[in-house]
């Protein structure tokens, strides 16, 4: 198992609603750090954040390098939020790499979230 390091920043696109989703969006991400590259993908909500109860799903495809192995991956997460409290899972999907990141699974967790909209994030790699 090894431990990355990286930032990214994101962009969300208000998209055309899916049925079962409140809000869609079109999300792209730029990585640097050990985790280096660009990602798209999709983003469906529902609830009600201002209340402290809602959700979201995402799943985007990362094009770029993991500390140096060079290839695609999809990144897939689940958020939810009770009562204000939030809850992720962001996982790397098992099955989903290209190139030199055939194999790879593992997790991401947020750390901090700068004033610009900077994620700070961990990924453990097994």
């Amino acid at each position: 198992m090894s431990t990355l390091t990286a930032t990214f920043t994101i962009d969300l696109t208000p998209a055309e609603v899916l049925l079962g989703a409140a809000d869609r969006f079109d999300l792209a991400k730029t990585w640097t750090g050990t985790v280096a590259g660009t990602s798209r993908g999709v983003m469906l909500t529902a609830g009600d954040p201002a209340a402290g109860s809602a959700s979201y799903i995402a799943t985007e495809t990362f094009e770029g390098t993991l500390d140096g192995r060079e290839g695609t991956l999809t990144f897939q997460q689940l958020g939810t939020m009770a009562g204000g409290e939030p809850e992720l899972r962001y996982v790397i999907a098992p099955g989903s790499g290209t190139g030199d990141l055939v194999g790879l699974t593992g997790t991401l967790t947020i750390g901090t979230i700068d004033e610009d909209g900077t994620h700070h994030v961990t990924v453990e790699l097994t």
